[in-house]
């Protein structure tokens, strides 16, 4: 790999596009849009989903929707700091500006150390997955999936947003059948069906549960729209980085409303309540309903594709969070080398390594340690999307009357609903606080945040020194 000089580096550092990246490195438009649609759908909603709606019954579709909420405010206020500061492609620099250097690096820090979570757990079920299809062993399969990835995310950016592309595509791909099927089923419009109409979705009462499993669906619901962001990241190495960033904000409401919102009601339209099935995909089931053969066996295909599809977003985003760490003075200088094609791959390799060292804890150590990563990061979502919001209130005051009016994006009711968003996402964490079941992710995710923050107020100590 060939590598930027010296000065080319420290120009990239401050959010200069990549002088020697050629036009063939970058993202094309519809990689984005489908980074954008397909970001945040994985094993979560073609399993996981199941558990909300068993609990919440018709419920789940307002856990659904009022996450979709909280997360389409989000990704608004992202998109108006990625429009108002174009250069700096990356909410570790909108931390900074709209809240501090403080902010910057523990959400940076935070960001990282989630996705290196994910990465590792997410390897460790697809090495699981293709190991018992195969007969190999499984830690063999996690590591070559990390190779074959890390090796796409190293190439180039388009490289990157084509495998997405098409791992998005068989997601996408699943959720419009079902989403489809639904409707033709209910309607009695396929062979062998008669009319159902709603009979499924009204037979219970909407609340099955009282309005509890609503609230803990709503924990489940944010934690599973997190990657949306990736596509704001994303764009900035697109063809038409403001276009991108315009079209994925706007999309951004539409998309969780048939992704999410819609796979709930289809489920619960072809399957009554009671046949939720407790230990397999919703989907599965609800596709033997409609009549697709081999129901089971394709939704198992879907769901490696969807880990597959995680594992690769996960280390761009990585790589980038890491990137701008390292250019901001908060991780080594060396990482933001970038190769001919614009890609900072050695943040790419240390992100990758990090990846498999914590999928060989899962395999070589004890278990306990693992479960530690993955309780530790499991609610870093909540804590991400506080700083976003608090980050854009940060960043608007430091806007003029005449940048914010030229603004395409703009986040509405400045500040207050930007505020509603942090203290909702602060209510959620006090949630998962409260509830047995995820008390201890709240709490170690909260004490991650205390390390990181320590961290930071070292290296401050120590940079204060150095300059004194």
């Amino acid at each position: 790999m060939s590598e930027l000089t010296s000065s080319e580096a420290s120009s990239t550092a401050r959010g200069a596009s990549p002088p020697g990246a050629h036009r063939g490195g970058r993202m094309k438009n519809r990689h984005v849009t489908l980074l954008a649609i397909g970001g945040c759908i994985g094993a979560s909603l073609f399993v996981g989903i199941g558990e909300v709606v068993r609990a919440a019954g018709a419920g789940a579709i307002l856990s659904y929707v009022l996450g979709g909420a909280i997360v389409f405010f989000v990704m608004r206020m992202l998109g108006e700091m990625a429009l108002a500061r174009p250069g700096l492609g990356s909410f570790v620099d909108y931390a900074k500006e709209g809240l501090g250097a403080w902010a910057g690096f523990s959400v940076g820090w935070m960001y990282w150390y989630f996705f290196i979570g994910v990465i590792a757990f997410e390897a460790v079920v697809a090495g699981q997955i293709v190991g018992a299809w195969v007969g190999a062993p499984s830690w063999l399969c996690s590591l070559v999936i990390m190779i074959v990835f890390v090796g796409l995310n190293l190439y180039s950016a388009r490289t990157f947003g084509e495998s997405e592309f098409l791992l998005a595509s068989v997601k996408i791909g699943t959720i419009v059948v079902l989403v489809g099927g639904a409707l033709l089923f209910i309607f009695g419009l396929l062979p062998g069906a008669h009319f159902v109409g709603v009979t499924n979705l009204t037979h219970a009462p909407f609340l099955v549960g009282g309005f509890g499993p609503v609230v803990q669906g709503l924990v489940t619901a944010v934690l599973s729209y997190f990657g949306t962001e990736i596509a704001v990241i994303a764009a900035a190495e697109s063809e038409n980085p403001g276009r991108s960033v315009i079209r994925t904000t706007r999309m951004a409401a539409w998309r969780i409303i048939l992704f999410f919102v819609g796979s709930v009601v289809a489920l619960l339209l072809v399957l009554p309540f009671p046949e939720i099935p407790p230990d397999s995909s919703p989907f599965a089931a609800a596709f033997a309903k409609i009549g697709i053969p081999y129901s089971a066996e394709i939704v198992d295909v879907v769901v490696l594709v969807a880990v597959l599809s995680i594992v690769n977003s996960s280390i761009y985003a990585c790589s980038r969070t890491l990137f701008r760490l390292s250019a901001n003075g908060w991780a080594p200088a060396a990482v933001t080398r970038r190769n001919r094609r614009g890609v900072p791959w050695r943040a790419v390799l240390l992100s990758g390594i990090g990846g498999v060292l914590g999928a060989a804890i899962n395999f070589f150590a004890s278990e306990k340690a693992f479960a530690f990563i993955l309780d530790s990061a499991g609610a870093v979502a909540l804590i991400v999307y506080t700083f976003i919001c608090l980050s854009q209130v940060g960043m608007r005051k430091r806007l003029t009357a005449d940048e914010v009016a030229r603004l395409p994006v703009r986040m509405w009711a400045h500040p207050w609903l930007g505020l509603l968003c942090a203290l909702a996402l602060i209510g959620t964490d006090i949630i998962m606080l409260v509830y047995p079941d995820t008390r201890l992710q709240a709490g170690l995710s909260l004490l991650a945040l205390g390390v990181v923050l320590g961290a930071y107020g070292i290296v401050a100590s120590v940079r204060r020194r150095a300059h004194a």
